[in-house]
């Protein structure tokens, strides 16, 4: 029944009279997006079979071939995601990421709230410097998440999700799309951002954006833990015993072993290719830069030749085969959906209805239908590259002042993934750990959009005013 409801909608969608001014082809790549999510979000079958029919019906009805089809699994930003899952095995396998956890429990224990403000903390410090939200997630946050919840007994195994990890999980995600609005630095698509606002001949610098951010940033900060805490809390609130627990049991762990050492090294040598490797310095240096995932697979071959993790370790990580499978399909027809003109044609059309309004309330709608189209992809940078300038263009062309729409779109260019688990490579990497649900993340998400919208229009709208952006 819930598979021919997801069939039902594509083909009422693939019937429905095209609109004016798009290729009948990216109508009906559009009707197999939405069927595809659809089915997604009713669960008739695992998602990796139902993202593998979604790429069969584009073939079989001629909307794609088969090697556009398959073009989804070339992308670097994939590979980074399955990447992390295997150098977050090491973390496990070495147990350094469990030393990790008590020492975060040592310190923050008592109550679940407070791991929540310690990983929002962590996220705030280390955004700066790791230009990958995806990096950020997959190879710091999530081996320390699993680490404080398996700990605590909390853990998708034993169904026991809810108790800690589940909270802990949503908290990191939206901390991470926070930081990631914060700095410039923060996430890949931010200077892509920058670029297309230079073109249309604004100056946006890491100061300026940061300036603008760093009070509605920290707002949200505190404000969507809180959030998360009533619309989805955590079975056991306080851990009394949690702090000797952790205190003990890092007695029981003793000094830190050989293979920890190296697991602490190598991560080292990641973390600073994450921060640096794609800088033009590097490249003056060493000849040549070095991607998020291309540092991401220096690492796991660095603990492979070390021993750290094994093959066996590789290729027994079901969940990253799987995310590999889903992921590199939706990004598949999201990217098509760009490169055939319904991106495009979208934008048009919004800003089409806009012009003559006042630029407040064209605005408003303007950067709202540039939050709530982030259903129809796979990537921020997807999505800033595909529609940023078009808003960017018609905000500007409807009064708006030119430096407050380049930033509020920027800034709504990470918010606004929080809504899916396939909206950043992030939200990826934590759905697939099995900590949250498809229909709570969905709903947590929305709920947490809308909060993000209220306080950086709101409380960042009396910022800006206050440093005369507008």
């Amino acid at each position: 029944m819930k598979f021919a409801a997801s069939i039902l909608v594509g083909v009422v969608l693939w019937n429905f009279p095209v609109p004016a001014g798009i290729e009948p082809k990216a109508w009906h790549l559009f009707a197999i997006f939405v069927s595809t999510i659809t089915a997604i979000i009713l669960k008739p079958f695992p998602m990796g079979t139902v993202a593998l029919m979604g790429m069969l019906a584009t073939t079989l009805t001629g909307v794609l071939t088969l090697e556009e089809g398959l073009s989804g699994f070339t992308k670097p930003i994939i590979w980074l995601v399955v990447f992390v899952f295997f150098i977050a095995r090491g973390f496990v396998k070495t147990n350094l990421g469990t030393r990790v956890a008590y020492c975060f429990v040592r310190l923050l224990g008592k109550s679940t709230l407070g791991l929540g403000y310690g990983v929002v903390l962590t996220e705030l410090v280390i955004a700066p410097f790791v230009p990958s939200n995806s990096a950020r997630t997959g190879g710091i946050m999530l081996p320390i998440i699993n680490s404080i919840s398996e700990a605590l007994g909390s853990s998708p195994k034993n169904n026991t999700e809810r108790k800690l990890g589940s909270f802990l999980s949503q908290v990191s995600f939206n901390a991470n799309l926070i930081t990631s609005a914060m700095f410039l630095t923060a996430m890949a698509a931010n200077p892509i951002a920058r670029e297309l606002a230079a073109k249309q001949g604004i100056e946006i610098n890491w100061f300026n954006w940061f300036n603008a951010a760093v009070v509605p940033g920290v707002v949200s900060l505190i404000v969507i833990p809180l959030v998360l805490y009533i619309i989805y809390p955590p079975k056991i609130k306080y851990f009394p015993e949690a702090v000797d627990l952790a205190q003990s049991k890092l007695k029981e762990m003793g000094p830190m072993s050989a293979k920890e050492w190296t697991m602490s090294g190598i991560f080292f040598i990641m973390l600073v290719l994450w921060i640096v490797g794609e800088k033009s310095e590097f490249a003056d240096i060493f000849g040549a830069t070095v991607s998020a995932p291309t540092a991401a697979l220096l690492g796991l071959c660095l603990l492979l030749c070390a021993n750290v993790i094994d093959w066996r370790d590789v290729l027994t990580e079901h969940e990253a085969w799987h995310t590999l499978v889903w992921l590199a399909i939706l990004v598949t027809l999201s990217t098509f959906l760009d490169k055939f003109g319904f991106i495009g044609w979208f934008s048009g059309s919004v800003g089409g209805i806009v012009k003559g309004w006042p630029w407040e309330t064209a605005f408003l709608t303007l950067i709202l239908a540039y939050f709530y189209s982030h259903y129809f992809f796979a990537s921020n940078t997807a999505h800033v590259c595909s529609m940023y300038a078009a808003f960017l263009a018609v905000s500007i062309s409807v009064g708006t002042p030119p430096l407050l729409a380049a930033l509020v779109l920027a800034f709504f260019s990470s918010l606004f993934s929080s809504m899916t688990h396939y909206g950043t490579s992030a939200g990826a990497v934590l759905y697939a750990a099995g900590y949250v649900p498809l229909p709570a993340w969905w709903k947590n998400g929305l709920i947490i959009s809308v909060i993000n919208i209220i306080i950086w229009l709101g409380v960042g709208g009396v910022w800006w005013k206050v440093l005369g952006i507008w």
